[in-house]
């Protein structure tokens, strides 16, 4: 989706201020619950955002349900399904910050810039890496497995 067709919603700009004090004092709790659930909706609002325009993050994300869901059928232990979250924590969120990164290179620029490449190019790869790195940890965690399930 081009940046010219993304709607954002009223106020969106400068959201992330923070609340006035009244005169006199701190803010009252209620307004800071406020402020963080507002912050909390925009960051939702983000992830949605990823899940639903980036095929990438798509596919990452059924990637680790399917994880998940052979995780449940061999029963990892406490310490794999540790490591089984965090691996899939950490694609999600390297193909998060890219698409935040390709969003503000493409605000920044319209033209073909070398650095704009780079700045692309780099924030992809970091999520390839991560995405190998999670075939690694798969392959460890349910290798042996499913090989004792096929070669009994």
């Amino acid at each position: 989706m081009a940046p010219e067709e993304i709607s954002l919603p009223a106020g969106a700009w400068g959201r992330r201020s923070r609340p006035q004090a009244p005169a006199g004092g701190k803010p009252r709790m209620k307004q800071q619950l406020s402020a963080l659930l507002v912050a909390f909706r925009y960051a939702f609002q983000g992830l949605w955002y990823m899940l639903r325009t980036q095929r990438n993050a798509q596919i990452h994300c059924a990637m680790g349900l399917c994880a998940v869901a052979l995780g449940l059928v061999v029963g990892l232990a406490r310490w794999e399904w540790v490591t089984l979250t965090l691996t899939i924590t950490l694609v999600l969120a390297a193909e998060g910050l890219n698409t935040a990164l390709e969003a503000v290179v493409d605000l920044a620029t319209s033209e073909i810039h070398p650095l704009a490449k780079i700045a692309k190019d780099v924030a992809a790869g970091t999520v390839l890496l991560c995405a190998l790195a999670a075939v690694v940890v798969g392959c460890l965690l349910f290798g042996p497995r499913l090989w004792g399930l096929l070669f009994p």
